[in-house]
């Protein structure tokens, strides 16, 4: 079982170059994967759970929209739509747009498809990955991520 996450290369809707996990591990970290447009609201009721229950302060949050990489043109359209629907500075900041080879993503981080949200809890200073899970971060999941 893969308890690594990939370094995966990215930017901000600020469009500021990231990687993730690597530079948001200062502290757990919970990275929530999303892979269609619909899956927004899903990204954001999970965010808000979290932060409800103080997890914006002990962890970072980030969100990653994985997209299939295609062309620079489009990957600049679609930058603008996201950046245009995202007015909030501080959730522009934390969600990092990855363009990359789905396929290939979803196999090593072994998620059987790319149907609903996929959130994982990355430990302070590293990759390894702690816990995860699918769909909207519930209460059953917060007792998870407070356990480490």
């Amino acid at each position: 079982e893969l308890n690594q996450f990939p370094s995966i290369q990215g930017s901000n809707l600020n469009k500021e170059k990231k990687v993730v996990p690597d530079d948001f591990v200062d502290k757990n970290l919970i990275v929530i994967v999303a892979f269609q447009q619909w899956h927004q609201p899903l990204v954001d009721e999970s965010i808000s759970l979290l932060e409800k229950n103080g997890l914006g302060e002990t962890h970072n949050i980030i969100e990653v929209p994985t997209v299939q990489k295609t062309t620079k043109l489009a990957e600049i359209y679609l930058d603008g739509i996201m950046r245009a629907g995202i007015r909030d500075d501080r959730i522009r900041n934390r969600t990092i747009t990855a363009y990359l080879d789905k396929n290939e993503f979803l196999e090593i981080l072994d998620i059987p498809s790319d149907e609903t949200i996929h959130w994982f809890l990355i430990e302070k200073n590293s990759k390894d990955i702690l816990a995860r899970g699918y769909g909207i971060i519930a209460e059953k999941d917060l007792e998870i991520i407070n356990s480490y």
